[in-house]
């Protein structure tokens, strides 16, 4: 066997937050992750039946071509969406083709840019914002959610779902988990108490709004052909189309 070690081909990816909500110590505060190209092994990440039945498939694959070493938790969602197009276009190229309310579409991925941020509302090394709800004039801070967060909610919901099957109550348990504090009081059972029972509808909105125009993102978006901008769906045949057909039509 030769002693001449196979070098793997890498790209460098830039991160839609520039790296301002990672502390200092983390290499995410760069703003940039070094990811490889797709082998056989992701292949098989991809095809494996208990991380499709549990949900963590992209996940896995996502872990598996990220080769600076960071915290997957840490990553904070609109970073993540950048690394699962870069993943795309590293594995199977920039042209995906998909269904939607029965037309075909196709997108150049490689066209596809991050959203521009306000720097000025960022403290670099910080992931925390400032928001004063604007019924009640009550100030607020809150945080933008990570990998790590969403696994919480995620399990959370699961457990709430197990108590009362009829409930539904992701956006509330969401808002807990992004909040971090309410007129200065950090404590997780006032802030938990506050959503549940003081959060107006209207705060709740506006603060939902705000939320999405600052935080750091791909722009999935594309336009249809009766120029409806809606975003483009991202599933296993993301990934791997020829085999898993066309994602279904999306609603």
């Amino acid at each position: 066997m030769s002693e001449n070690k196979i070098k793997m081909p890498t790209e460098v990816v830039d991160l839609p937050s520039q790296g301002l909500v990672y502390p200092k110590t983390s290499p995410l505060s760069s703003g940039k992750i070094e990811m490889k190209y797709m082998t056989a092994r992701e292949e098989d990440i991809l095809t494996n039946q208990n991380y499709i039945s549990n949900g963590t498939v992209l996940d896995k694959l996502m872990q598996s071509l990220i080769v600076t070493d960071i915290d997957y938790n840490e990553l904070i969602i609109g970073d993540k969406n950048a690394i699962m197009v870069a993943a795309r276009i590293l594995g199977y190229g920039k042209d995906y083709s998909f269904n939607y309310r029965g037309e075909e579409y196709s997108v150049d991925l490689s066209k596809l840019e991050n959203k521009q941020i306000d720097e000025s509302l960022f403290q670099k090394g910080e992931n925390e914002f400032s928001f004063v709800l604007p019924s009640t004039n009550t100030p607020i801070t809150f945080k933008l959610l990570t990998h790590g967060d969403e696994k919480k909610i995620d399990k959370e919901l699961i457990g709430l779902k197990k108590i009362n099957k009829d409930s539904s109550p992701e956006l509330s348990t969401r808002l807990k988990y992004m909040i971090t504090s309410v007129n200065g009081d950090r404590e997780t059972k006032t802030i938990r108490e506050f959503v549940d029972n003081y959060l107006l509808a209207r705060d709740s909105r506006a603060l939902r709004e705000y939320i999405k125009k600052t935080q750091p993102d791909v722009d999935l978006t594309f336009t249809t052909n009766s120029e409806e901008e809606v975003a483009i769906p991202i599933g296993l045949s993301f990934f791997w189309p020829d085999i898993w057909g066309n994602p279904s039509s999306t609603s």
